[in-house]
């Protein structure tokens, strides 16, 4: 009889264990000297995100423990909850807004829920679910693709509105990479991402600050001390972190010159300290994880396992391929969360959750026999 452990995906398990306790970690060493001016409390981030890595093990523990088969049976339900959070947040009374954005509900005690990061995963469930329901008019316009497009562009517009671009792109790209692996045609999703481009380059060259992040990313030194600052603090810590880093805890960029140092950025701050060697390790990982989630899509037992694991799969290697280009300068700066490590709640409970998914459907006890 196979030791209960052995039914999961150890590799992947560990991975994720690796990059959640080494994001804690990393909170705490890019945080402390700002949390000990802002809140006179050096472990204030570090205890926030150590309480939401222990309930999000638990939820990863609690969805490993559920066939997800389960899912099906509430991925309407998840949708449409996500659609009702992502217009919660414009409601003055329960909405938080930051930085000009409406992108989050107030809770308790001064947590605050990221309703997008909900959508990401509802929208995936939603689309594994139908996909696996309509495998044979999947490569119809009618039914098979415009239906998906009528559930993506009401999402994309309550995102857009928030304002987050960030967001709305991923599951753009989510999407899109789910229903070309459930065999779409080609076609249908070509003409919709180039008809999209218009619209894309409207929302960002008529909007004033993200056309500053474009003229930013083109030549940062033209405004260095406002657009570009960012980025070129990002550089100096990862240029000064060298092959081996100035040593874990030693930053200097965090001490208040670069922006945003323990949640977007952070990877430069991990360059900075640990330098060029911890930045592939942590890369490194990043890919073992979307290795290991694509190895589960392709050997589960069924297509809504399937396209389940390759939404998730693609919404990590989504993830955090926008936010290492963005750090090193290979994209416009967009507040984007880098998966496991960057602080914030929302992003990691969803994320430990969505890992635990993966993990159920590599389980080897798993059988079909009661899937109808």
């Amino acid at each position: 009889m196979l030791n209960k452990l052995e039914k999961y995906d150890y590799v992947l398990l560990l991975t994720v264990v690796a990059l959640t306790c080494f994001g804690v970690v990393m909170v705490f060493s890019a945080s402390a000297v700002m949390a000990d001016k802002r809140y006179h409390d050096a472990f204030y981030f570090l205890k926030r995100q150590g309480g939401f890595a222990v309930v999000g093990f638990l939820l990863m523990y609690t969805a490993m423990k559920i066939d997800y088969y389960f899912w099906q049976k509430y991925a309407v339900v998840a949708l449409v909850a996500s659609l009702i959070l992502l217009v919660v947040v414009f409601i003055p009374a329960l909405g938080g807004k930051a930085g000009g954005s409406s992108r989050w509900i107030k809770l308790i005690f001064g947590f605050r829920f990221q309703p997008s990061e909900f959508a990401k995963l509802a929208l995936i469930m939603f689309m594994a679910f139908s996909l696996n329901r309509k495998k044979h008019t999947i490569t119809t316009l009618s039914k098979g693709f415009l239906p998906y497009m009528a559930v993506l562009s009401v999402l994309l517009l309550l995102l857009v509105m928030q304002p987050d671009l960030g967001s709305a792109i991923t599951l753009f790209l989510v999407a899109f990479a789910m229903l070309f692996a459930a065999g779409t045609r080609v076609i249908y999703i070509a003409t919709v991402i180039l008809s999209s481009l218009p619209v894309f380059y409207f929302l960002v060259m008529n909007v004033a600050y993200r056309k500053r992040r474009i003229m930013a990313f083109l030549d940062p030194w033209q405004d260095p001390q406002s657009s570009g600052f960012q980025i070129i603090q990002s550089w100096i810590a990862l240029g000064t972190g060298g092959l081996s880093g100035r040593g874990l805890g030693e930053s200097v960029q965090k001490l208040f010159y670069l922006p945003e140092a323990h949640t977007d950025f952070i990877l430069a701050i991990i360059g900075e300290e640990l330098g060029l060697m911890g930045l592939v390790v942590i890369i490194g990982l990043f890919f073992v994880l979307v290795q290991r989630a694509l190895q589960i899509a392709m050997k589960a037992s069924d297509d809504f396992g399937k396209y389940l694991a390759t939404g998730i799969a693609v919404l990590f290697g989504v993830e955090s391929l926008i936010n290492i280009f963005v750090v090193t300068g290979m994209l416009p700066t967009k507040g984007l969360a880098l998966p496991f490590i960057s602080y914030g709640g929302s992003s990691l409970l969803i994320s430990l959750f969505a890992v635990g998914i993966l993990l159920n459907i590599s389980s080897l006890e798993l059988t079909s026999i009661h899937r109808k």
